[in-house]
């Protein structure tokens, strides 16, 4: 059974950044995956330290919610990273998230290699580009299969629910979630 996952990397519980993780999330299962959402918010992820130990230990030497998470990300087909604009880039919890990740994954042998994912960036106004390329360089970095969709997976939306009121966003964000399963499908054959 293929797996997909959602991370929304807001410290907001409800807001439109998880609204936006489900909706693609929902879209995939429409395609007879498992999904699993994960939301960053009240979790206890520190940053990393940068202290190389990974490369000794192939662990994250630190204890907090880190290991539990990205053992999802191993376990799965499809992994989505999600994130707001915040001060004109993603939130600290995702970049705890993806920078402890990178590293972990490249000391247990690059893990996350040939995994299917993408980016998505919320906003009210701007900053969408930057917040969506710190996410995607995580995928490249990681040698990771991006699918397309029918533009960049942003989506418009300050108050919570307002992202739901952008119907180009939540149709690329569901165009992005089939080519994703599509893909999955592709390489599994």
């Amino acid at each position: 059974m293929i797996k997909i996952i959602g991370v929304s990397g807001s410290p907001r519980v409800g807001g439109n950044t998880e609204l936006l993780v489900k909706e693609a999330l929902k879209t995939a299962s429409e395609e007879r995956v498992e999904t699993e959402f994960i939301s960053l918010a009240g979790l206890n992820l520190k940053p990393c330290q940068a202290c190389r130990s990974c490369g000794t230990t192939k662990e994250c030497i630190q204890k907090d919610d880190f290991q539990a998470i990205f053992s999802k990300m191993v376990e799965a087909d499809g992994l989505i990273l999600a994130s707001p604009v915040y001060f004109g880039s993603a939130t600290p919890q995702i970049m705890s998230l993806i920078s402890r990740a990178g590293l972990v994954s490249g000391a247990k042998g690059r893990v996350l290699e040939n995994k299917v994912g993408g980016p998505l960036a919320i906003a009210r106004r701007a900053g969408h580009n930057f917040t969506f390329a710190q996410l995607m360089f995580f995928f490249f970095q990681q040698g990771m299969i991006i699918p397309g969709s029918t533009y960049w997976n942003i989506a418009f939306g300050r108050e919570k629910g307002e992202v739901l009121n952008d119907e180009e966003g939540l149709r690329t964000i569901r165009n992005f979630a089939k080519k994703m399963v599509w893909l999955i499908k592709k390489i599994k054959e």
